[in-house]
Protein backbone atom coordinates (compact mmCIF):
# COMPACT_ATOMS: atom_id res chain seq x y z
CA UNK A 1 0.00 0.00 0.00
CA UNK A 2 2.73 2.55 0.65
CA UNK A 3 4.53 1.35 -2.63
CA UNK A 4 1.35 2.12 -4.30
CA UNK A 5 1.01 5.91 -2.63
CA UNK A 6 4.94 6.83 -3.41
CA UNK A 7 4.41 5.63 -6.99
CA UNK A 8 1.10 7.67 -7.23
CA UNK A 9 2.52 10.65 -5.88
CA UNK A 10 5.96 10.53 -8.03
CA UNK A 11 4.64 12.21 -10.78
CA UNK A 12 3.71 14.91 -8.85
CA UNK A 13 6.92 15.73 -7.67
CA UNK A 14 8.39 15.18 -10.57
CA UNK A 15 5.94 17.87 -12.18
CA UNK A 16 6.94 19.90 -9.23
CA UNK A 17 10.12 20.01 -10.00
CA UNK A 18 10.04 20.33 -13.94
CA UNK A 19 8.11 23.85 -13.00
CA UNK A 20 10.84 24.49 -10.25
CA UNK A 21 13.46 24.13 -13.00
CA UNK A 22 11.82 25.92 -15.99
CA UNK A 23 11.12 28.82 -13.82
CA UNK A 24 14.32 28.87 -12.61
CA UNK A 25 15.57 28.67 -16.64
CA UNK A 26 13.27 31.72 -18.06
CA UNK A 27 15.51 33.72 -14.95
CA UNK A 28 18.21 35.84 -16.32
CA UNK A 29 20.73 38.29 -14.75
CA UNK A 30 22.00 41.90 -15.37
CA UNK A 31 24.11 43.91 -13.76
CA UNK A 32 24.86 47.93 -13.85
CA UNK A 33 26.86 50.51 -11.53
CA UNK A 34 25.70 53.66 -11.41
CA UNK A 35 27.08 55.16 -8.60
CA UNK A 36 25.62 54.83 -5.02
CA UNK A 37 23.55 51.53 -5.26
CA UNK A 38 21.14 52.66 -2.95
CA UNK A 39 19.44 54.96 -5.52
CA UNK A 40 20.00 52.34 -8.81
CA UNK A 41 17.49 49.72 -6.70
CA UNK A 42 14.64 51.92 -6.62
CA UNK A 43 14.45 52.59 -11.03
CA UNK A 44 14.60 48.94 -11.16
CA UNK A 45 12.48 47.59 -8.88
CA UNK A 46 8.93 48.25 -9.63
CA UNK A 47 9.46 46.79 -13.47
CA UNK A 48 7.41 44.87 -14.78
CA UNK A 49 9.10 41.17 -15.14
CA UNK A 50 11.78 42.40 -12.81
CA UNK A 51 11.93 39.91 -9.94
CA UNK A 52 14.42 40.96 -7.69
CA UNK A 53 17.01 43.68 -7.31
CA UNK A 54 20.28 43.34 -4.88
CA UNK A 55 22.40 45.39 -4.09
CA UNK A 56 25.92 44.64 -4.24
CA UNK A 57 30.02 44.96 -5.32
CA UNK A 58 31.47 43.90 -8.54
CA UNK A 59 34.59 44.23 -10.65
CA UNK A 60 37.32 44.26 -8.15
CA UNK A 61 40.02 42.11 -6.76
CA UNK A 62 38.79 41.32 -3.00
CA UNK A 63 37.20 38.33 -2.07
CA UNK A 64 34.21 38.97 0.17
CA UNK A 65 34.36 42.85 0.42
CA UNK A 66 32.47 44.73 3.06
CA UNK A 67 31.18 47.94 2.33
CA UNK A 68 34.43 50.10 4.69
CA UNK A 69 36.68 48.08 2.34
CA UNK A 70 34.45 49.15 -1.07
CA UNK A 71 34.28 52.56 -0.11
CA UNK A 72 37.30 53.64 1.33
CA UNK A 73 38.55 52.61 -2.42
CA UNK A 74 41.12 50.11 -3.08
CA UNK A 75 39.56 46.90 -3.91
CA UNK A 76 38.51 47.47 -7.45
CA UNK A 77 34.44 46.97 -6.71
CA UNK A 78 31.97 49.13 -8.41
CA UNK A 79 28.98 49.88 -6.27
CA UNK A 80 26.38 47.85 -8.14
CA UNK A 81 22.66 46.19 -8.46
CA UNK A 82 22.18 42.71 -9.65
CA UNK A 83 18.54 42.56 -11.52
CA UNK A 84 17.10 39.08 -11.68
CA UNK A 85 14.58 39.23 -14.47
CA UNK A 86 12.13 37.39 -16.37
CA UNK A 87 13.21 38.20 -20.32
CA UNK A 88 9.61 36.49 -21.47
CA UNK A 89 8.27 39.90 -19.69
CA UNK A 90 10.76 42.26 -20.22
CA UNK A 91 13.91 42.76 -22.16
CA UNK A 92 17.83 43.67 -21.50
CA UNK A 93 17.05 46.02 -24.12
CA UNK A 94 14.04 48.28 -21.01
CA UNK A 95 16.59 47.43 -18.75
CA UNK A 96 19.02 49.00 -20.64
CA UNK A 97 16.97 51.71 -21.24
CA UNK A 98 16.45 52.38 -17.55
CA UNK A 99 19.60 52.03 -16.63
CA UNK A 100 21.22 54.96 -19.57
CA UNK A 101 18.83 57.76 -17.20
CA UNK A 102 19.33 56.90 -14.12
CA UNK A 103 23.37 57.44 -14.34
CA UNK A 104 25.37 60.37 -15.49
CA UNK A 105 26.87 58.70 -18.33
CA UNK A 106 29.65 61.87 -19.21
CA UNK A 107 32.04 61.28 -15.96
CA UNK A 108 34.79 58.84 -15.28
CA UNK A 109 34.94 57.46 -11.41
CA UNK A 110 32.18 59.20 -9.83
CA UNK A 111 28.40 59.48 -10.20
CA UNK A 112 26.84 62.93 -8.48
CA UNK A 113 28.53 63.99 -5.20
CA UNK A 114 30.45 59.94 -4.98
CA UNK A 115 33.77 60.35 -5.94
CA UNK A 116 35.69 57.12 -7.16
CA UNK A 117 36.43 54.26 -8.84
CA UNK A 118 34.10 52.84 -6.79
CA UNK A 119 30.85 54.77 -7.67
CA UNK A 120 32.06 54.76 -11.84
CA UNK A 121 29.13 53.74 -14.18
CA UNK A 122 29.19 50.51 -16.05
CA UNK A 123 27.31 47.33 -17.70
CA UNK A 124 28.81 44.13 -16.42
CA UNK A 125 27.70 41.97 -19.49
CA UNK A 126 26.78 38.03 -18.46
CA UNK A 127 26.30 36.97 -22.46
CA UNK A 128 27.49 37.62 -25.17
CA UNK A 129 23.97 38.72 -26.92
CA UNK A 130 24.02 41.65 -23.26
CA UNK A 131 27.25 42.95 -24.89
CA UNK A 132 26.41 43.10 -27.86
CA UNK A 133 23.16 45.05 -27.21
CA UNK A 134 24.79 47.17 -24.20
CA UNK A 135 27.50 48.27 -27.23
CA UNK A 136 24.50 48.81 -30.04
CA UNK A 137 22.25 51.11 -27.24
CA UNK A 138 25.61 52.79 -26.11
CA UNK A 139 26.57 53.72 -29.79
CA UNK A 140 22.74 54.58 -30.39
CA UNK A 141 23.00 56.92 -27.23
CA UNK A 142 26.19 58.63 -29.12
CA UNK A 143 24.57 59.53 -31.58
CA UNK A 144 21.27 60.74 -30.28
CA UNK A 145 22.14 61.55 -26.87
CA UNK A 146 20.57 65.24 -25.76
CA UNK A 147 23.47 66.49 -23.87
CA UNK A 148 27.27 67.78 -25.27
CA UNK A 149 29.51 65.51 -23.31
CA UNK A 150 31.06 62.16 -24.20
CA UNK A 151 29.74 58.92 -23.20
CA UNK A 152 32.04 56.81 -20.99
CA UNK A 153 30.39 54.49 -19.25
CA UNK A 154 32.41 51.42 -19.56
CA UNK A 155 30.96 47.98 -20.93
CA UNK A 156 33.05 44.71 -19.48
CA UNK A 157 32.18 41.15 -18.40
CA UNK A 158 30.50 40.34 -15.42
CA UNK A 159 33.02 38.73 -12.41
CA UNK A 160 31.92 37.59 -8.71
CA UNK A 161 28.89 39.81 -7.62
CA UNK A 162 29.23 40.20 -3.94
CA UNK A 163 25.72 41.27 -2.12
CA UNK A 164 26.05 43.92 0.07
CA UNK A 165 25.20 44.06 3.80
CA UNK A 166 21.60 43.59 5.16
CA UNK A 167 21.33 47.08 5.68
CA UNK A 168 21.97 48.46 2.07
CA UNK A 169 18.85 46.42 0.54
CA UNK A 170 16.08 48.48 -0.22
CA UNK A 171 17.93 51.28 2.03
CA UNK A 172 14.92 53.59 -0.16
CA UNK A 173 12.11 51.86 1.48
CA UNK A 174 13.79 50.96 4.95
CA UNK A 175 14.72 54.78 5.25
CA UNK A 176 12.33 56.99 2.75
CA UNK A 177 13.10 60.10 4.75
CA UNK A 178 17.17 59.67 4.95
CA UNK A 179 17.36 58.46 1.55
CA UNK A 180 15.23 61.55 0.12
CA UNK A 181 17.84 63.83 2.00
CA UNK A 182 20.75 61.74 0.24
CA UNK A 183 19.81 61.72 -3.09
CA UNK A 184 18.74 65.14 -2.75
CA UNK A 185 21.92 66.75 -1.22
CA UNK A 186 24.34 64.56 -4.04
CA UNK A 187 22.09 66.45 -6.54
CA UNK A 188 21.11 63.34 -8.31
CA UNK A 189 17.89 64.34 -9.62
CA UNK A 190 19.28 67.74 -10.52
CA UNK A 191 21.89 66.41 -12.67
CA UNK A 192 19.55 63.70 -14.07
CA UNK A 193 17.27 66.03 -15.55
CA UNK A 194 19.90 68.73 -16.83
CA UNK A 195 21.04 65.66 -19.01
CA UNK A 196 18.02 63.87 -19.91
CA UNK A 197 15.34 66.52 -19.42
CA UNK A 198 11.29 65.02 -19.43
CA UNK A 199 13.28 61.21 -19.55
CA UNK A 200 15.25 61.33 -16.21
CA UNK A 201 14.98 58.57 -14.22
CA UNK A 202 13.99 58.88 -10.77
Amino acid sequence: MRRFKWQAAFPVVALALFLAAAAQAKQERATFAGGCFWCMEAPFDTLPGVLSVTSGYTGGQKKNPTYQEVSAGGTGHAESVQVVYDPARIGYEKLLDVFWHNIDPTVRDRQFCDVGNQYRSAIFYHTEEQRRLAVTSKEALAKNKPFKGAIVTEITAAGTFYPAEEYHQHYYRKNPLRYKYYRSGCGRDRRLKELWGSAAGH
